[in-house]
């Protein structure tokens, strides 16, 4: 089976919702073990859970806030206690994204944007590595965005935070390497999940017709791109970034 992920456990952070609980969804059904993370919304959460037991994933549920060092220390105890040692990880979880002129930002706001685009990946990894290097397998996949490589505006903070987390991706590739773990990069488009169910129309509509493939990315596509990179046959691939856009950043 191409692209089995049998014996491995990933930890998809923020999967209850969204591209990560389809990305989870798509690595739990290649054959690996998959905690369902999530921070705010229990019943949401349950019914994720619910789902990834349909499909005959093996799961637990853990509330985690992966912004904080305690928060990786329970996701990771609570995962390994109850199915196994993390050799796949994905740093999916985001927080609201407004788009605003750099004067109506505070640090505050930007410090927020790092927490979850440079120190959540950080602390993941840090937490992950020890385990992956005694193997001399792991598979790091870091949810970036195509903001970087448009340069979109007014977005500064955003924008800023996964320019980081993309240089801090290919540094960790060459640092990691040796050990036969990669380090690659799925950077989605606008994909319309959940929580952009209430962002106006004009705007989504505006979008949607500078896509040169003619239609909206979906879940799935991303998750397809996710499970590529953590599977046996991207061994010699790392330190990449695919953009998952429908061809808005084709350089």
């Amino acid at each position: 089976m191409a692209f089995s992920l049998q014996g491995h456990v990933a930890i998809v952070t923020g999967n209850s919702t969204g591209l990560g609980r389809a990305i989870g969804l798509a690595l739990g059904r290649a054959g690996a073990k998959v905690p369902v993370n999530f921070f705010n919304n229990v019943e949401r959460a349950q019914r994720a859970l619910a789902e990834y037991e349909a499909a005959g994933i093996a799961t637990c549920l853990v509330r985690a806030d992966v912004t904080t060092e305690e928060g990786v220390a329970r996701l990771f105890d609570e995962t390994e206690s109850r199915l196994g040692k993390v050799d796949i990880l994905v740093p999916n979880a985001t927080c609201p994204q407004p788009l605003r002129p750099i004067e109506e930002y505070d640090w505050a706001f930007y410090q927020t944007m790092l927490d979850f685009f440079v120190k959540s990946p950080y602390l993941l990894t840090r937490r992950a590595l020890p385990h992956m290097k005694q193997q001399r397998w792991g598979r790091i996949i870091n949810i970036t965005s195509e903001v970087f490589h448009r340069a979109v505006a007014p977005f500064s903070a955003y924008v800023a935070a996964k320019g980081g987390q993309i240089g801090w991706s290919r540094s960790m590739a060459r640092e990691l390497a040796p050990f036969g773990i990669t380090v690659n990069m799925v950077a989605p488009g606008w994909i319309p999940v959940e929580r952009h169910a209430n962002d106006p129309q004009e705007e989504k509509d505006a979008y949607r017709a500078l896509i040169p493939m003619g239609r909206w990315g979906t879940p799935q596509d991303v998750a397809d791109a996710v499970l590529y990179f953590a599977s046996e046959e991207a061994s010699f691939v790392t330190g990449q970034t695919l953009c998952v856009n429908g061809g808005m950043t084709p350089w």
